[in-house]
């Protein structure tokens, strides 16, 4: 059977748990990224079986299903945390006042394309701002300092594909990963223009990164404390998180990953202020007169 550059195939000596596509072939090994999970490996071309049509539909449709379950998961925390913010806006509700809101800026670097752009239509789904680059993992430590003066974020998602190689080391060994150091170099650049956990919220990783090193470097939130696969989405579920929190209030770790897809396995972090600041009175467009609905994502 022959294969081509982004052909969705399984592994055999995996029993086909996991979905991938070809980026590459050389020499007979091929170098696949998961198609639903950050996560980047080798594999001999004799090892692969190119997935039947109907197989993929059904792959599809329950993967689907889970995100649409994490998506109805965080309407009901964004609605639990809105009435909350119309009661505190009205004084216990003794006073009827319509408030705006300063959204938090995301600034998500994708070592991934396609997953980019999956997150993106999430932020958009979320009602969030979002500046989208696709930057290889290598490169992402020399660009992340410009990139940070001009955009100027409250959050920084740092992601993209990653694995461990027990071949190359022991867990506790970051040369035994494959993204790793770059995420945790890029985590370091942004913590040397702004230091503060609250000021600035940063969550880096992938499939099976080295948690321990991330959360070191200066990151909230990061993968992998038990070196499992993280779903693409889930970055996204935690910076939503933290941008629709008021910045009164902390985030719990627990409350952060509750709406995930991987949980408390797949990322972990420390508990981080929210970023979310509500003012008075309500504000309408200069421009043509329409009211602002920023913060507002679900009708």
């Amino acid at each position: 059977m022959s294969f081509s550059n982004g052909t969705l195939v399984t592994r055999k000596s995996y029993n086909h748990d996991l979905l991938f596509r070809i980026a590459t072939i050389k020499n007979n090994i091929a170098q696949l990224y998961g198609e639903d999970f950050r996560l980047e490996v080798d594999a001999p071309v004799d090892d692969l079986s190119k997935i039947e049509e109907r197989d993929l539909e059904k792959r599809k449709q329950r993967e689907k299903e889970k995100e649409e379950f994490s998506y109805r998961l965080f309407r009901q925390d964004y609605q639990l945390m809105k009435e909350k913010r119309d009661y505190q806006a009205s004084d216990g509700y003794h006073h009827y006042a319509k408030y705006f809101q300063l959204p938090a800026k995301v600034l998500h670097l994708d070592g991934d394309q396609m997953y980019l752009r999956k997150c993106i239509e999430l932020y958009h789904r979320l009602g969030l701002q979002v500046h989208g680059v696709h930057l290889y993992e290598k490169d992402m430590p020399s660009e992340i300092g410009s990139l940070v003066e001009r955009i100027q974020p409250d959050i920084i998602v740092i992601t993209g594909h990653d694995s461990y190689s027990k071949n190359k080391g022991k867990k506790y060994d970051l040369r035994a990963y494959r993204h790793s150091k770059y995420f945790a170099e890029t985590v370091r650049e942004a913590r040397r223009i702004n230091p503060s956990l609250d000021q600035l919220v940063i969550f880096a990783g992938a499939c099976q990164s080295h948690f321990e090193s991330l959360i070191r470097a200066g990151a909230n939130f990061a993968s992998s404390p038990f070196r499992i696969n993280i779903h693409a989405l889930d970055p996204v579920y935690i910076a939503a998180k933290i941008a629709y929190t008021s910045f009164m209030e902390s985030v719990s770790v627990w409350d952060a990953l509750r709406n995930t897809m991987t949980g408390e396995k797949g990322m972990g972090g420390v508990e981080t202020r929210g970023l979310l600041r509500t003012g008075m009175p309500y504000m309408k467009d200069e421009e043509n007169e329409e009211e602002n609905d920023k913060g507002k994502p679900y009708s």
